[in-house]
């Protein structure tokens, strides 16, 4: 091969490099040992910057995602574009051909599944006809993209099953190499699985002893494998039995790390002691309850004195509190607020928003009354404010004047204090990090109590998984005199005369004299980046989300809303811009706001009655539920449109149909576990991204999880600081370190 064919393998083709510069010597490598040092620096840090992975037990860990045999084939047909895919494919034919537009030409290979044929493209890279042979099978890799209306992988990298090898068919060893599984792993564009593979085969050969983080007992009792035979048969298995067992064994290793790492943080939180905060006789609790205008919810009852009791113990409250859009969370923190402010306490709101941090004083402001207002002093605090103004919530933070303060993450500055901070509500908690939760706290000379709100109903075994350190309470009931929402798919690639039915229906609404929002993906439109075929001539490019700025436009210029006030939202907006559109909206100044996810929480607008999402399957369900609860929240029905241009039959469809078909946010969080893709449900990408979880998944393994927590849970009870267990304490460290700030807070 000359210097050029060897800089065009290294670009296209299967790639040399990896641990080429390792150490030679084959030593003792354990789990904590950095990749630098076992696999070489280059290689180290190309892993690094695809996986962001630091240590041999990361990488280790990186398990692959399917196995193929060699003998298999894929199925081409099924590929998804613009998704890199790694196949197993036979070559069916090679072809060189002069470009038409630019100097060159272009080395054609049609591969095979059996039925479908995809084509492979290399560009001035002649000589790969020696190796693209036809009847020569392997792993190939690569973007999939469509030229004229078929699919094609452009420089794509390959490894061919060695021919000699398949041949020696009577050779006992050449029929286990033909017959052993092929670990496909979670790839990136710059590192192929089978790079990968060879990296972690070097690992494993200069892995020592691996200590077990699972109790020899409980091995046996379940019939597992040990840690280190675990990771040989996963990522080396000589038939699919090995990589079954190791995977079984890897997924309740990993869920028993995590549930004493969350229980091991719960015990640590329930060992500081703080003061215990009782309302009094004739206080602020007592006098809110007294003029409350309505009466609170069974639910809201008795998660109130679930909180009420936490808050009377002298060992600080970490609950969670999960209800319903529209259930009264806020009424009940703002109970435990009242109690704190008896007691002479302080209280912090933090939410993720700028537009629901105000929409949240101004709730507490009016539901406290001028009196009780006037005496507790609820400030904003946020990012934006005008320096006069934060400086002066920072005076009645630091001074206790205000009992309530209600702010960003501006509340977590280092210059902001509290004279008795007391208790630390956290609102939509799936939006900031354990760390973020945990800088506040520090805030207040003793540990303050702290309660985390989220309308994002969590299924048992999210809550197990994700807030394992927390006690969870739940509000299902709705507050009475609700009017309902009815809720409607629109799918316009079915029905696209639909479209101007969407928008007369908002207009027959606000000649009733109500509001809408609309509600779209994008602030502004975006020209989808050409793909380019074989010399960069126009290919269908895929259809942009619809924005904020294109059907502002649109409804400005409709006939049906000559007249109306339409006015933009969106996360670009300054903080004044978005506080006064809000506060106009809520006046019922405004008719329409066309706006972002800005408006997903908090925002409370009874007289808006229309909810239209357009785009609706470029959002999760949870998202549309939360959305859709914006409306419908007094006495005027709510109506949501959810429109999509899904294709019929695509899981984007089913979610949008899924949220739909019921209002029970319980039920669309079971769904959602249903219908979304593995790996996916705590936010974690399935190409390449870190994952919060490796083989763990809670839609799947409620059962492991509910009995690894068991289990962990017995054995802090007789060992609580792990100090007879060692290699599970080294394991929960390892598991912290690695991914504690990131992992612990997403929901």
């Amino acid at each position: 091969m000359t210097a050029d064919e060897a800089d065009a393998a290294g670009a296209g083709g299967a790639r040399a490099g990896v641990g080429d510069d390792a150490p030679s010597l084959v030593g003792a490598y354990s789990l904590d040992t950095k990749l630098a040092g076992a696999l070489g620096g280059r290689t180290a840090q190309a892993v690094e910057r695809a996986f962001g992975y630091l240590t041999v037990g990361e990488l280790l860990a990186h398990y692959p995602r399917r196995y193929a045999l060699r003998g298999e084939l894929t199925a081409l047909a099924s590929l998804p574009l613009d998704e890199n895919v790694t196949i197993v494919a036979e070559v069916l034919e090679v072809r060189e051909r002069t470009m038409r537009s630019r100097r060159g030409s272009i080395l054609e290979a049609k591969i095979s599944d059996g039925t479908g044929i995809l084509t492979l493209t290399f560009f001035n890279q002649a000589w790969r006809a020696r190796e693209l042979k036809p009847g020569a099978r392997g792993i190939f890799a690569g973007k999939v993209g469509d030229y004229k209306g078929a699919r094609q992988l452009a420089h794509p990298d390959y490894e061919l099953f060695d021919e000699t090898t398949q041949l020696s068919a009577d050779d006992e060893a050449a029929k286990r190499w033909a017959e052993s599984p092929i670990p496909i792993y979670p790839a990136t564009g710059t590192l192929a699985s089978w790079q990968l593979a060879k990296s972690i085969a070097l690992l494993l050969d200069g892995l020592g002893p691996v200590d077990d983080p699972v109790p020899a007992a409980v091995r046996e009792s379940r019939s597992l494998l040990g840690q280190r035979e675990a990771l040989e048969a996963v990522h080396r298995p000589a038939n699919e039995s090995d990589w079954k067992s190791a995977r079984r064994t890897l997924r309740f290793t990993e869920a028993f790390v995590l549930q004493t790492a969350l229980l091991e943080r719960r015990a640590e939180l329930r060992a500081h002691t703080t003061t215990a905060r009782h309302p009094s006789p004739g206080g602020a609790l007592e006098r809110f309850d007294a003029a409350l205008p309505f009466e609170l919810t069974g639910d809201q009852v008795s998660v109130g004195a679930e909180v009420a009791d936490d808050l009377a113990h002298p060992v600080p409250m970490n609950r969670l509190i999960q209800g319903e859009v529209g259930s009264g969370k806020t009424v009940v923190a703002l109970r435990a607020m009242l109690a704190v402010a008896d007691s002479g306490g302080q209280s912090a709101l933090l939410a993720p928003t700028e537009v629901l941090a105000g929409q949240h004083l101004r709730s507490i402001v009016r539901m406290l009354g001028p009196e009780l207002s006037a005496e507790l002093m609820p400030t904003l605090l946020t990012g934006q404010l005008p320096m006069a103004e934060r400086k002066k919530a920072m005076l009645r933070a630091a001074a206790g004047q205000s009992r309530i303060v209600v702010g960003t993450h501006a509340l977590i500055g280092e210059t902001v204090s509290f004279a008795d901070l007391g208790l630390v509500v956290v609102d939509e908690q799936h939006r900031f990090g354990v760390e973020q939760r945990e800088a506040l706290r520090l805030k207040g000379k003793h540990p303050p109590h702290v309660l985390v709100l989220t309308a994002t109903p969590i299924p048992r075994t999210v809550a197990m998984t994700v807030f394992g350190d927390l006690d969870v309470s739940t509000i299902r009931e709705l507050p009475a005199g609700r009017a309902g929402i009815e809720s409607h798919v629109v799918p316009l690639a079915a029905r696209p005369a639909w479209r101007a039915r969407i928008w007369q229906r908002l207009a027959e609404e606000l000649a009733q004299g109500r509001q809408g929002f609309v509600v779209c993906p994008a602030i502004e439109p975006r020209v989808a980046e050409d793909d380019g075929g074989e010399s960069g001539d126009e290919t269908d490019a895929a259809t942009p989300a619809a924005s904020v700025a294109s059907v502002l436009a649109e409804l400005r210029a409709h006939p049906a809303f000559a007249g109306s006030r339409i006015a933009p939202l969106h996360g670009r907006m300054s903080a004044d811009e978005k506080d006064a559109t809000m506060r106009g909206f809520a006046a019922g100044e405004l008719d329409v706001l066309v706006a972002t996810t800005v408006i997903e929480v908090g925002v409370d607008v009874p007289n808006a009655s229309v909810m239209v999402v357009v785009d609706a399957d470029r959002f999760g369900v949870s998202q549309l539920h939360q959305l859709r609860g914006r409306v419908g929240r007094g006495s005027v029905p709510g109506l949501c449109l959810l429109v999509t241009s899904a294709p019929a039959g695509s899981v984007a469809l089913q979610r949008v149909e899924a949220v739909a078909a019921t209002l029970d946010g319980f039920e669309l969080a079971r769904v959602d576990l249903e219908l979304r893709q593995e790996g996916d449900v705590l936010g974690a990408t399935q190409s390449g991204g870190r994952s919060s979880l490796r083989l763990l998944r809670v839609a799947r393994d409620g059962d492991v999880i509910a009995d690894a927590r068991s289990l962990a849970q017995e054995l802090l009870a007789s060992d609580p600081r792990l100090t007879e267990h060692r290699a599970l304490a080294a394991a929960v460290r390892r598991r912290l370190d690695a991914e504690a700030s990131g992992y612990l807070s997403k929901g």
